[in-house]
This record gives C-alpha cells, structure tokens and sequence, in this order.
C-alpha cells in the first residue's frame, strides 16, 4: 500500500471561517498557503498549498466577498462547525475511460461537469469533474478531476509543504476499498468512524490534519 494514492489530484480542507483556518494553517506548519480563486455564485474561495509533484491541498470555505449565492454552498449541507478533511480528488489519464471502467465495475461516480475559478492574476481556470447524485457520500471515495487545457494549479508556484501520507477510516473499509480501487487508485483504510487524515512536511516537523 502507498502512502500515497495513485493519481492524487489534491485534497479538500473545507471550512465554516476561512480566516480563521488559514491563521491555523499557517501557525501550525509555518507555511501560508497561497490564495487560490474566486468561485464566483457558488459563495466559495479557496487558499492552495503544493504537496509534492501535481498534487495540492485545497482549503475552501465561504467568501466574505461575495453575496449570499441562490443555492446552498458547497459543502454547507454539513454543518460544519470547525475545519475537517471532507474528500479527495485524483486525476486519471483519461476521465472519462476511468468512468466507464469505474461503471463496468459497478461503481458510477456520476458524469463529468464543467466548472471554473479566476486566478488573483486574472486567469480563467476550467476543468471538468465528476459530481454524481449517487457517488459515495463519505467523502473516502475520490471524486474525479480533469484539468483539460488549463495551467494545473500547481503550476502557479504554490508554497510546499510535502505530503507524507494520508489515509482514512471506515466502519466497513471493504465497503469503501471496492469502489476507490475501481477508479484505479487505492487508499490507505482502518477500521473506525468516517474521516480521512493526511501528514505533511512541514518546515516545524510533521502535521497531522483531519
């Protein structure tokens, strides 16, 4: 088992108080992320920090900015109370033959979505990523990203804090195990509550998220 997942695109930290994460962040690694983007009428802006090779971390919470969207933000069905891990994302050479072999197999992670931010410079990010009604709810099981033509956020010259390992735990982990390995990664699986974990090198020693 790697400690790392094959084809990791990048990890999700969501937030209630992205201030107030961020200074966490920062404090705890010695590392401030840099900012990400705007995802404009969705509520959202995120903070990035590079973790190795084409994978980051993703801190997103709600947009002081912005307006109240005409729909719920991204992950503000959750309730969150405090900054949690809530899911993964892995970029497969090809997203949409991953779907139909992730399908064949019995596991639909939902059809491929177009979606966008704009950099602080001004960039328009496009991508598509899957975003099914039916894909696995805790979060353990990756979602599935392709960065098309535009620059990988990596790209931007991120600060680094090298990624470790990341692992996560489940009531059932071979109920999880089946559908992450039918969309050609793998993930490191205990037994226990829903929750994903990740270890960074940082420049204060290891930290651990959850």
């Amino acid at each position: 088992m790697n400690a790392i997942p094959p084809f990791l695109d990048h990890l999700v930290l969501a937030t209630p108080d992205l201030a107030a994460t961020l200074a966490e962040f920062t404090r705890r690694t010695g590392v401030e992320p840099a900012p990400g983007g705007v995802h404009v009428g969705r509520g959202t802006r995120n903070h990035l920090v590079a973790l190795g090779g084409s994978s980051y971390l993703e801190i997103i919470g709600p947009d002081p900015e912005q307006a109240a969207p005409g729909r719920p933000r991204p992950f503000a069905s959750l309730g969150l109370t405090t900054a949690r891990t809530l899911t993964w994302a892995i970029a497969p050479p090809d997203l949409d033959a991953a779907i139909a072999a992730a399908r064949a197999q019995g596991y639909d992670p939902g059809p491929a979505k177009p979606m966008s931010r704009r950099r602080p410079d001004g960039t328009l990010l496009r991508w598509r990523l899957t975003d099914g009604e039916d894909a696995d709810p805790s979060g353990l099981v990756p979602f599935l990203i392709d960065w098309g033509d535009s620059p990988h956020p990596t790209a931007a010259g991120l600060p680094l804090t090298p990624l470790l390992s990341m692992a996560g735990s489940a009531p059932a982990p071979e109920a999880v195990r089946r559908p992450v390995r039918s969309l050609g990664t793998d993930l490191a699986l205990t037994v226990g509550p829903v929750g994903l974990s990740f270890t960074l090198d940082t420049p204060k020693g290891p930290v651990t998220f959850h």
